[in-house]
């Protein structure tokens, strides 16, 4: 069933266009977070396996808020594998060595990657497609992954 919220369908279309590839670079950016909670090897293994959880549990709400504001638009989100891949900006490629350093600097730059793109379409949705609640929605997100980058910036020397 189509959403009746006061704005334009062929809008929302849009809206729902950008929210499914950042549901897919939330979803890539969840599963790398996991691996490097699973994989991560050195002396600082305890810890970084428990930051790592934290991260991935964080980042989860998140799939789960974009899904949801996917359908309260009215829309159904993809949700397989193979179109998380289709759809995501970022790379399932481990770039970077199989420790905590390694992880944190691949993590922090799909952070980093994620942020440019929800601040490229904040002003996009607010002001052409006529959504400031998804427009302040996403505000929200960079927030929270400004937030996260931080905390993995801060544990590189």
């Amino acid at each position: 069933m189509k959403a009746n919220i006061g704005i334009k369908q062929e809008n929302i279309s849009k809206i729902v266009e950008i929210l499914t590839k950042v549901l897919a670079d939330e979803f890539i950016l969840y599963t790398k977070t996991k691996r490097a909670h699973w994989n991560v090897e050195g002396p600082d293994f305890y810890n970084k396996h428990i930051f790592f959880e934290q991260q991935y549990d964080a980042i989860d709400e998140i799939v789960d808020t974009v899904a949801e504001r996917i359908r309260s638009l009215g829309h159904y989100t993809p949700a397989t594998l193979k179109d998380f891949l289709a759809l995501t900006h970022l790379t399932e490629e481990l770039q970077e060595k199989n420790d905590s350093n390694g992880f944190i600097k691949e993590l922090l730059l799909d952070h980093e990657s994620i942020i440019i793109y929800l601040r490229e379409n904040i002003n996009l949705i607010a002001n052409d497609l006529q959504d400031a609640g998804t427009s302040d929605f996403i505000t929200g997100l960079v927030e929270n992954h400004e937030k996260m980058a931080w905390m993995l910036r801060a544990h590189l020397n």
